[in-house]
């Protein structure tokens, strides 16, 4: 057999592409561009970019804020007949996933690999706020397995049980390692890196999750609470600034405000409206604006559900908008508030989870709604002494869940979260809804997930009940 001779021009002339090739790889490197992601822009990044979701049109305008009442259509109005659009849903699932688990997974292994356990911290904790809004939402989701593409491309959903149990353990070791006197942080856009302020976020988000499952397990939501108390309480109190995004000019400008540069098709919900109204509530003329028609003296919303004619007869000029703090471009955006640490301890009080007076947190929680909008003194003092306000001990999930409801105005996640668990106020299904009289529950899965992870899905789907609007998440008892 004769030996294959390579011409010694053929291996002259390999040799030398390689040669260029690794050559031209060291030349088009940029010895300005970071090779590895930097802490502080990965984190101002996963910031902005997460609370946008949260508060922009697909978690917010086009879905939670009409499902509780808050918004109505004036135009378009198929949403706020529980019509989802398919883009919506995806996009907050992927936003979440992709902007949010994913990056702020990467900032915990930063926080490892620059022995930085307070980027570690920060990045658990806003991780686990997400994980908190997809649960809430969906129900089941991928999370022991997500964030860890390289591993598990079609990662198994865990149950809600087990996701709030996770995160509970996650938050609390989080605090632990939080240390504000050394390892300081940069980029943090929404503590401006004041770490003690994060450790009372990571703290209220346990507290708000010990109340999501406390109607399945009060005991385990007991022991969370007993947790915070052997730690020092050290919660949001009334001087502590609270949890939210301040925006900025274009391009950082609130989602919301975004969105009214080219079209304004919600109004304010008449459920609200006519809630606010009957209370007698200063907050009517902050929550909405006057029509704009001339002469117009009374604030009127619009009914959800109402067909594209019915809405576009109402016109305009003559239905209030939602007030400007909330749409301008530089409102903030909320994540967590004093009001909501206090209603949270007032119930957590009534169920016996902790030692205190219900009526006085819950009085001091709506003291710290007004507040949050600058009313204080005597129109909150004449607010709380009427009938229709005080507080009902052997009815507290109406009194807290109607109170909660109005103070947590355009959190369209956390209010829906919370109308679900504690069903007050008590909302009429939209006018023209498509769910034969009952309202949405949660968002059903994005199509992708069927497509892409059809055996985690059917899994999921089993366990939980029926992918519709309509299925109760697993906190949601009665």
């Amino acid at each position: 057999m004769k030996k294959l001779l390579i011409p010694f021009y053929i291996i002259f002339a390999a040799t030398l592409l390689a040669s260029c090739q690794k050559e031209l790889e060291r030349t088009n490197k940029n010895p300005n561009e970071p090779t590895s992601a930097q802490p502080d822009y990965l984190l101002s990044n996963g910031i902005k970019s997460n609370v946008d979701t949260y508060w922009g049109p697909d978690a917010t305008m086009e879905t939670s804020l009409l499902y509780v009442q808050y918004w109505a259509k004036i135009q378009y109005p198929d949403p706020d007949s529980y019509k989802p659009a398919s883009t919506n849903i995806q996009t907050v699932w992927s936003n979440f996933y992709a902007q949010g688990v994913q990056d702020f997974t990467t900032l915990v292994q930063l926080g490892d690999s620059l022995h930085n356990p307070n980027y570690r911290a920060v990045g658990v904790i806003m991780r686990s706020w997400i994980f908190q809004q997809l649960t809430d939402l969906y129900g089941d989701i991928p999370y022991s397995q997500a964030g860890n593409i390289e591993k598990y491309l079609t990662p198994a959903y865990d149950s809600q049980r087990v996701v709030y149990r996770g995160l509970l353990a996650e938050l609390k070791g989080a605090v632990q390692i939080i240390s504000p006197t050394d390892n300081p942080i940069l980029g943090d856009v929404l503590l401006q890196n004041d770490l003690k302020s994060w450790k009372r976020f990571a703290n209220g988000l346990r507290s708000r999750i010990a109340l999501r499952i406390a109607d399945r397990d009060p005991e385990a939501a007991k022991a969370v609470f007993a947790e915070l108390a052997a730690e020092g309480n050290f919660l949001l109190g009334p001087n502590d600034p609270e949890i939210r995004l301040n925006y900025l000019a274009s391009p950082n400008q609130n989602p919301v405000g975004r969105n009214r540069e080219t079209r304004n098709d919600y109004r304010i919900s008449k459920t609200v409206v006519d809630k606010l109204k009957g209370l007698n509530d200063p907050r009517l003329s902050i929550y909405a604006a006057l029509p704009t028609e001339p002469g117009s003296t009374n604030y009127v919303g619009v009914t959800n559900g109402l067909t594209a004619d019915s809405a576009s007869r109402l016109g305009f000029t003559k239905t209030s908008d939602i007030g400007a703090v909330f749409t301008a471009t530089l409102a903030p955006a909320w994540l967590f508030t004093y009001s909501e640490q206090l209603f949270i301890l007032a119930e957590a009080a009534q169920r016996n989870l902790i030692s205190g007076n219900a009526a006085d947190l819950y009085a001091q929680a709506i003291r710290a709604s007004f507040k949050q909008y600058g009313i204080t003194g005597k129109p909150v003092d004449d607010y709380l002494a009427q009938a229709t306000v005080a507080y009902d001990a052997g009815n507290y999930k109406k009194s807290i869940g109607e109170q909660k409801w109005l103070a947590l105005f355009s959190e369209g996640l956390e209010a829906f979260a919370e109308w679900r668990r504690l069903d007050y106020p008590q909302l009429t299904p939209a006018y023209t809804g498509a769910l034969q009289g009952k309202m949405p529950l949660r968002l059903t899965y994005p199509s992708s997930e069927q497509a892409l992870n059809g055996n985690s899905y059917k899994a999921a789907v089993a366990r939980q009940g029926a992918d519709l609007l309509t299925t109760k998440v697993w906190f949601d008892v009665y």
